[in-house]
């Protein structure tokens, strides 16, 4: 009688636990987490698989108030150790992030852009007089402005085109990160991108003052100069 009566309360109980995992998903759908996470972690506790890795989730994006990766481990190892197989996959992530824990950090915080004004983009200011009273000079002062003219639009074209910088970020570690980790690491590489624009848009408009102080210096010489050659008497 008692073994009979102890099967039956072995049935009676397995349909509770699994109402109540449908409530703990239906919460958490809902956006509900503090909830969800209180039943997850009451079902966890009783040893129920889906509840230890969805809890290993939660703590692992966040949902649970805050990014906790030493529980998010415990409770994705308990699930594993059942083989629960996103639990596994999701140790396999973690193993992974701290093998390339400094790749991540990279893009997170350690990005300076670099890339983005050197080589073909970087772009040296051209030498300017003052004024150009030779032809010769005239000219090679026209060709170092052209020049870095059309570096400059080079390099902005490929600002422009390489925006957002998070784009930048190779899959393979994107995938790595966390929720927290890729908005800090958006957030760092906007203010880099914003940062290069504003340091490239304050040099060029210092050699474009240069360049109108020395055109106009230069036209006013040369305009005086043809008058004079104008004026001055034939042989």
């Amino acid at each position: 009688m008692k073994k009979l009566l102890l099967s039956l309360a072995l049935c009676l109980a397995l349909p509770a636990v699994a109402g109540e995992l449908e409530d703990a998903k239906a919460l958490f759908e809902q956006k509900k987490y503090p909830d969800a996470l209180k039943l997850y972690t009451r079902l966890a506790n009783t040893g129920n698989v889906e509840a230890q890795q969805s809890l290993g989730q939660m703590y692992w994006y966040g949902e649970a108030g805050a990014v906790d990766e030493a529980k998010a481990q415990m409770w994705f190892q308990k699930a594993a150790a059942k083989g629960d197989k996103v639990a596994l996959a999701s140790l396999d992530v973690m193993k992974q992030r701290s093998a390339r824990r400094a790749e991540i950090d990279h893009w997170v915080s350690r990005y300076d852009g670099a890339d983005l004004k050197s080589g073909k983009f970087h772009c040296p200011a051209p030498r300017i007089p003052a004024i150009s009273k030779q032809a010769v000079e005239i000219e090679r002062v026209s060709n170092a402005i052209a020049k870095w003219q059309d570096c400059y639009n080079g390099f902005v074209n490929n600002l422009n085109a390489v925006s957002p910088l998070s784009e930048r970020i190779p899959a393979d570690i994107a995938k790595l990160m966390n929720a927290p980790e890729m908005e800090r690491a958006k957030k760092h590489l906007a203010q880099v991108q914003e940062n290069i624009s504003q340091e490239a848009k304050v040099g060029a408009k210092l050699v474009l003052a240069d360049v109108a102080v020395w055109r106009s210096a230069t036209e006013a010489y040369v305009g005086e100069h043809n008058a004079i050659v104008r004026k001055a008497p034939k042989e």
